[in-house]
């Protein structure tokens, strides 16, 4: 049976088996597979892995992704094991839908494994002595764990002035303001790849919350063994300055997970950072060119000068036309690795299989990003933002940082506190 795949069921992997599953047609069959049984809600796992209460909103069940779905369009909850050109092999069969072996042979791909956190809100990489089986009731557990120990510690230090690091420290000053709290950064300036506005922004609110802000020094990792008699962790930046504590976050960046991209063709992915290689269609690239160049490079070596660039683009610069990459594990070109990018990055590959599969006489979409858009929390109420350019300030932030509202992305219309213990 004609197969699309789909691999990682988060913002960007759902949304464009959503748009191939009302579009695609008669005689194909859909498989959006994921190793969670709910999806991760991501942004409000820093809140939640301090603030005790709203666990069970940040996992949301992926039963409503496919409203009237057919036999043939189905959410597996999986590993995948191995990827090859043609097959995936995945953790376990599925029998009851007439999957009998664990290998899948399939038409077209989606790779949206996104990027895995930090250890401190790496779920699927702490756990001692445990195994997880990525369900919901693990994963709240595993919150739940993680506010115990950042209520019991007296201080902590959060390395990293990212977007995680500032949303951890905030919070965990908030929740916990007897605590004494310092935010480590490399940089002198938070946020840096944002408008400047923001640095001033959140260095006032870290300040006001009475959090330690030490800029433009680094953290020496090979220090971070040593203990003080009163059995704090004791670290030293490159500069020779020690920080005792009685427990560090590393909020360092997010690591993607292209490991079976590497596996399948390691010229996929760039060494150096990670990313899987994509043109500006999104299909997956074995090619080292920068795809900006290529309507240049492809006219010089075509014989009669009449190549067609957007075309070539498109299809023949790639050994994996029918394989495409988004989200935080794609090389999107320079696009912020967030939730929305992905959603629109899903769109686009999407649309573009679509037209590879009616097989229409017209080029793939291309893929360009948008400006940079984020939006931070600075502790339980306030929060800063930067949209178009623009920088805004709001004191109207919740709890919960309206976790509710992202269910319905999957089909959730959420009407009464029991339904988000689903």
């Amino acid at each position: 049976m004609k197969t699309a795949i789909f691999l990682g069921a988060a913002y960007g992997g759902s949304r464009a088996a959503q748009i191939l599953a009302t579009r695609i047609p008669k005689g194909w069959r859909i498989l959006l597979i994921d190793r969670n049984s709910h999806a991760n809600h991501v942004y409000v796992l820093p809140r939640f892995s301090v603030l005790p209460g709203h666990e069970h909103k940040a996992f949301i069940p992926y039963h409503s992704v496919f409203q009237g779905a057919k036999d043939d369009i189905l959410v597996l909850h999986a590993t995948v094991l191995s990827l090859t050109a043609k097959s995936v092999t995945l953790s376990r069969s599925f029998p009851e839908h007439g999957i009998a072996t664990t290998e899948v042979s399939y038409n077209y791909a989606i790779y949206a494994l996104g990027s895995h956190l930090p250890i401190p809100l790496n779920l699927w990489g702490t756990w001692k002595d445990r195994a997880y089986d990525g369900t919901k009731a693990k994963a709240i557990q595993w919150l739940k764990e993680k506010q115990k120990v950042i209520k019991q510690a007296e201080s902590v230090l959060v390395v990293g002035g990212g977007a995680l690091g500032i949303q951890f420290a905030t919070d965990i000053a908030a929740v916990h303001p007897s605590k004494k709290i310092t935010l480590l950064h490399s940089r002198n300036k938070l946020l840096s790849r944002f408008e400047e506005g923001m640095h001033p922004e959140i260095l006032q609110s870290l300040q006001s919350l009475g959090i330690e802000v030490i800029l433009g020094e680094r953290l020496d990792l090979s220090s971070a063994d040593k203990y003080n008699e009163a059995g704090q962790r004791v670290v030293r930046t490159l500069s020779g300055r020690d920080i005792a504590t009685d427990l560090m976050l590393l909020c360092t960046g997010q690591t993607p997970n292209t490991a079976l991209l590497k596996d399948m063709d390691a010229n996929t992915v760039d060494m150096q950072t990670g990313l899987a290689r994509v043109l500006r269609t999104l299909q997956l690239s074995n090619l080292e060119t920068d795809p900006d160049t290529l309507p240049a490079a492809l006219a010089k070596i075509s014989l009669d000068g009449s190549a067609d660039p957007q075309q070539d683009i498109a299809t023949v610069e790639t050994h994996y036309p029918h394989i495409f990459a988004i989200g935080d594990a794609a090389d999107a070109f320079g696009a912020l690795k967030a939730g929305h990018n992905a959603y629109f990055q899903g769109e686009v590959a999407a649309r573009n299989i679509l037209r590879l599969i009616n097989d229409r006489d017209e080029p793939l979409e291309l893929y360009t990003p948008g400006p940079a858009a984020i939006k931070v929390s600075l502790g339980l109420t306030k929060g800063v933002y930067q949209v178009d350019g623009v920088i805004g300030v709001n004191n109207y932030g919740v709890e919960d940082l309206q976790a509710p509202a992202v269910w319905a992305y999957y089909g959730i219309q959420v009407e009464g506190e029991d339904e988000l213990h689903d």
